[in-house]
């Protein structure tokens, strides 16, 4: 009777429209929402009870997922402890389990957190296995099931099998401990710490789901502009009871580490990574960490970059002042994550080609538990880069990437930018290192020796908004970073397709435009903010709209005209051997192709050339022309949007498509605005008429320059 009268809500609420169902986007991709008849009839035979090993606080939060996740799809939550085998049981353990062990199912091949999802039979029942070797792959195993069910593949004849390939997968928040998130559009910060740690916000548990749901193993509370007062022991409480949350769900807590927090609550007079008494000071801190969070993760620093203090203020190398912190977390088996992002206003130098400078003559010096986070491109998580130089280029160096899920430069929350397909574009880019086909994705997945680290990290995009990312379409990009950090040679479409099933629902109809809206959703941004190579063309500060014009900031660097280099000529940074050789850093055969005006990839022409207005380009049409094609393509691509979600009225509920049809129109009137104002200044610049059919800003260069936002969201003030 009981499961009839599920049967009948769950009919019930299946049949209502999808406008008539209010959601807000808290649930992020795991709604876990009722299924069709025909399917929770397949699905519910192959779900009929549950028999688990003795139970751990791992696979409680395993169970309390199946129960989540079968309620909401099938009505019903067959989720019990049953010793007595029967068919259509799902059958969760590890290798040493009672029912796993005489299986001799392949499970070493899956390291600690890989798993098995096979169709079997014990005891002569038909059952579906979920195994691992450790308790957290049979959690990651029962998240892949679910999502199984959510995307409506078959489940009674499975045989599956996967394993993360990096080690390290982290979430960087640049949480401040006032709540204030730099480069974050969701928001406050989640992390309440005026109230921990006496009071758990239940959030914190869903945010662990989220990330374990993902693969996401590790998350860093912490800014990388360090606060030391984390580091204090009344703070180290409250970082424990987040970490005490968090280790069900195989999610350790890294903190950030500022390099002067000895002087500043420690007392000494030097932060000198080679004085004795300021490892000593470092070494004493790291074990009282350990003492009260005994699976603490490690630390991030940032050093020498932007102000930060580091080791290169005594003199010192990066590789001496990581290796400091390494040493410190050694015994406890914890990792150090270094940062790579370092650029200098006394160094006259490309700034693309600082970091390389710095950092590859140190190959080999870095402790073993040291891992050197190197941007996906070489200057400031820019709409559009080529490939770090880095990669590829310290084979004896573990190198983490890191990817900004955060959309600084992308439009903030309220521009739709699927950074998957950015990312597959970083990931496959082929090195020549040590050879063809040494793609980033296989730098970053081949350790430097057996057993050494990897890793990527992720800037996050989450707050205290209540969809979490300050937008609906922005929580695929923290789905999409979970699954390139789990295999960095995944690929963005059919992770997007996965997401869109999972969040708007599995109706072809919706999906189908919702896929292709997200796969051209970056080209777009890059179109209307940065074409053909051009980059870092934002305001001052906040990052917000567009200030191509602005050169009179203290630090060359910092201004856009630094960037563009427009002139009566042409446009565009010279990085060939003649210009600042940045090409040079790249293995031979990249550089010839970068270094060459026709053979670089178009979508870089400018990243590596400073050419005439009238460059003939690939399309036939001049440079100068091509420009404003570009921009205006990305306009248009924006009204395309806006059509397709305007067809799915009544297809997916009305809050959410509200949210999304206004955020929408802010993005083309924003499009617009980066169109018109781009092309006022450039033209300003060149003197060239406009092409035939392409309007006219509506307003003069001024107009544009007078536009002043100082306070938009998410600055580092």
């Amino acid at each position: 009777m009981r499961r009839f009268l599920a049967f009948l809500l769950l009919l019930l609420s299946a049949m209502l429209p999808a406008s008539a169902r209010a959601e807000t986007g808290y649930d992020l991709w795991l709604r876990y929402q009722p299924v069709e008849p025909e399917w929770r009839e397949r699905y519910g035979a192959a779900t009929t009870h549950v028999t688990a090993p003795s139970l751990s606080p791992t696979i409680d939060a395993a169970l309390d997922e199946l129960r989540r996740g079968l309620e909401g799809m099938i009505g019903y939550a067959p989720v019990r402890r049953h010793t007595v085998m029967r068919d259509g049981a799902i059958v969760l353990g590890t290798a040493k389990s009672p029912h796993i062990a005489p299986l001799g199912l392949p499970l070493a091949q899956l390291g600690p957190e890989g798993y098995l999802i096979r169709s079997a039979t014990i005891e002569g029942k038909r059952v579906t296995v979920i195994a691992a070797n450790r308790d957290i792959g049979v959690l990651y195993g029962v998240f892949r099931f679910l999502k199984l069910m959510q995307t409506r593949q078959p489940i009674d004849n499975l045989d599956l099998a996967d394993a993360p390939r990096l080690k390290v997968r982290v979430l960087n928040h640049w949480d401040n401990l006032d709540r204030h998130v730099e480069r974050g559009y969701a928001g406050q910060s989640i992390w309440d710490w005026q109230k921990l740690p006496d009071y758990k916000d239940p959030r914190y548990t869903d945010y662990a789901r989220a990330n374990a749901s993902i693969g996401i193993n590790g998350t860093v509370l912490t800014n990388v502009n360090a606060n030391a007062d984390v580091l204090r022991p009344e703070w180290l409480q409250k970082v424990k009871a987040l970490a005490d949350v968090f280790r069900p769900y195989g999610i350790k807590v890294y903190l950030t580490a500022r390099f002067s927090a000895p002087i500043e609550i420690g007392g000494l007079k030097t932060a000198d990574p080679l004085d004795p008494k300021v490892a000593a000071w470092w070494k004493a801190k790291t074990d009282e960490i350990y003492r009260v969070i005994p699976d603490f993760g490690g630390f991030l620093v940032k050093a020498n970059s932007e102000g930060q203090p580091g080791p290169a203020d005594y003199k010192r190398s990066h590789a001496e002042g990581a290796n400091m912190f390494a040493d410190a977390l050694a015994p406890h088996g914890g990792v150090l994550m270094w940062r790579a992002f370092v650029y200098a206003a006394e160094n006259p130098d490309d700034r693309h080609k600082q970091a390389y400078t710095e950092f590859q003559p140190l190959d080999g010096k870095f402790r073993d538990n040291v891992l050197v986070q190197v941007k996906n491109g070489a200057i400031d998580f820019q709409p559009r880069e080529p490939f770090h130089p880095l990669f590829g280029a310290m084979p004896r160096t573990p190198l983490m990437m890191e990817f900004q899920i955060t959309k600084e430069y992308l439009g903030f929350a309220t521009h739709l930018a699927y950074l998957g397909t950015m990312w597959e574009e970083a990931l496959q880019a082929d090195t020549f290192r040590p050879r063809k086909g040494w793609t980033v994705a296989r730098v970053l997945a081949t350790p430097v020796e057996a057993g050494a680290a990897t890793g990527m990290a992720g800037v996050a995009n989450i707050g205290s908004d209540f969809n979490w990312s300050g937008s609906q379409f922005d929580q695929a990009n923290w789905y999409a970073f979970g699954r390139f950090a789990w295999d960095p040679d995944a690929k963005a479409e059919p992770i997007a397709r996965d997401w869109a099933a999972m969040t708007w629902g599995n109706d072809p109809a919706v999906t189908g435009p919702i896929v292709a809206m997200m796969m051209g959703s970056r080209e777009a941004v890059v179109d209307y903010m940065t074409p053909l190579g051009l980059a870092h063309l934002m305001a001052t500060g906040h990052h917000y709209g567009p200030g191509p014009w602005i050169a009179d900031l203290a630090r060359p660097e910092w201004n856009p005209v630094y960037y563009h280099k427009a002139d009566a000529r042409g446009i565009g940074f010279d990085r060939t051997a003649k210009g600042t050789d940045a090409v040079g850093q790249y293995a031979p055969e990249v550089a010839a192709q970068f270094g060459d005006p026709k053979r670089v990839p178009e979508k870089f022409l400018l990243w590596f050339h400073h050419l005439p207005w009238d460059y003939r380009t690939r399309s036939g049409r001049n440079l100068w022309d091509e420009l404003v094609v570009r921009y205006d393509r990305g306009v248009d691509a924006v009204r395309a949007m806006q059509a397709s979600w305007d067809g799915l009225k009544g297809k997916v509920d009305d809050a959410r498509w509200a949210e999304v049809r206004d955020f929408l129109a802010i993005q083309r009137q924003e499009a617009k605005w980066w169109r018109d104002a781009s092309i006022a200044y450039f033209q300003s610049v060149s003197k060239r008429p406009l092409p035939a059919g392409h309007a006219a800003p509506p307003h003069d260069l001024d107009w544009y320059k007078a536009i002043r936002t100082p306070y938009a969201p998410g600055s580092g003030k």
